[in-house]
């Protein structure tokens, strides 16, 4: 890892290096009232500050609507046509939150832990991250509780983190950070001694990944599902917002002699994801679904792929219409 040094006179140039030699660049951007993931042409563009976007980064390698192939059927015979196969858009997505970048180490785990997914890889390969380290944090912040912290450079390309004179300390962590640098080399310096610990948040650990899956290997029959449950309405926001929720159903558009086959976003949490086309649901209750998706991110993610299908950003909980606050039924269990 490198560590440089960099003016805010030299952001701004090395900034508009970026948006010059890249196909697109994605950052938080202020828009009626929220923060999300848009296109910006000038850092000017940027929204400052810690507030976490409303979506995570997880939309930019595994889309909320993607058509896999399609097809054509001329009588007896199905032509299939693949899926665009023209090369990706280069991308930078810049000012991601570390939590956000670390939910990239989980979905790719889920990608590629049986069969190489490679609509999902060819996204990833053609993005390089850019991360800010967080000065600030807030209440559903817990981060430091499931192997992250505000200044966690896993899944980042370069980590800055800024100072007080507008500059920022510039990790750099991989060759496409290596090569993001190379824009305009001239705008760096060395970082000299730079205490980055005494620049970041500080969020103190609630409970460890390890403290939670000990509990959860004897909690499948517990009535704290039932408990948790009781306000939840299945809407599936708390899903669709989660960096690292990578459920989907497979849909059929199909018109007549053509079609094409659709993967979608889905969640345990919707009361169809289970059901049986014989009628059965062996998930019937809430209870039985957020049973799920607290064992499937604290359990069997790390049994299958060994990674925590949580970052602890705690979008989950801000988006959650009733109040469901993960972080608080997660120290529950772990009590």
């Amino acid at each position: 890892m490198e560590r440089l040094y960099i003016t805010k006179t030299g952001l701004e140039q090395w900034f508009a290096q970026i948006v010059k030699s890249t196909a697109r660049v994605l950052a938080p951007v202020e828009a009626n009232g929220r923060i999300d993931f848009a296109l910006v042409s000038s850092l000017a563009d940027v929204a400052t500050g810690d507030t976490p976007t409303v979506q995570s980064v997880k939309k930019v390698v595994f889309p909320k609507t993607e058509v896999l192939f399609t097809y054509q059927k001329e009588g007896r015979e199905t032509i299939l046509h693949e899926a665009d196969d023209k090369p990706l858009p280069s991308t930078v997505l810049w000012h991601v939150h570390p939590c956000d970048a670390a939910g990239l180490a989980p979905l790719t785990g889920i990608f590629n832990w049986d069969t190489n997914d490679r609509s999902y890889n060819r996204r990833l390969e053609a993005l390089s991250i850019v991360s800010y380290s967080c000065s600030t944090h807030d209440a559903y912040c817990f981060c430091t509780s499931v192997g992250g912290g505000p200044g966690d450079t896993l899944g980042s390309d370069i980590q800055l983190t800024s100072l007080p004179d507008g500059g920022a300390l510039v990790e750099v962590l991989t060759p496409k950070g290596e090569k993001l640098v190379a824009l305009a080399p001239g705008c760096f310096a060395p970082a000299g001694e730079i205490d980055k610990k005494a620049l970041i948040a500080t969020v103190a650990p609630r409970f460890t990944p390890e403290q939670i899956r000990e509990k959860l290997s004897t909690a499948f029959d517990s009535p704290v599902w039932m408990k948790q449950s009781e306000r939840c309405l299945g809407c599936g926001a708390c899903a669709f917002v989660c960096p690292t929720c990578a459920c989907f159903d497979i849909q059929e558009d199909a018109k007549g002699t053509h079609g094409r086959r659709m993967r979608c976003w889905d969640s345990c949490g919707f009361s169809l994801f289970t059901l049986h086309t014989s009628g059965h649901n062996p998930r019937a209750t809430q209870s039985a679904r957020w049973r799920q998706r607290i064992l499937h991110k604290f359990s069997y993610m790390p049994e299958r792929i060994n990674q925590t299908g949580c970052t602890g950003c705690g979008r989950c909980s801000r988006a959650c219409p009733v109040d469901m606050n993960i972080l608080e039924h997660l120290t529950a269990i772990a009590q």
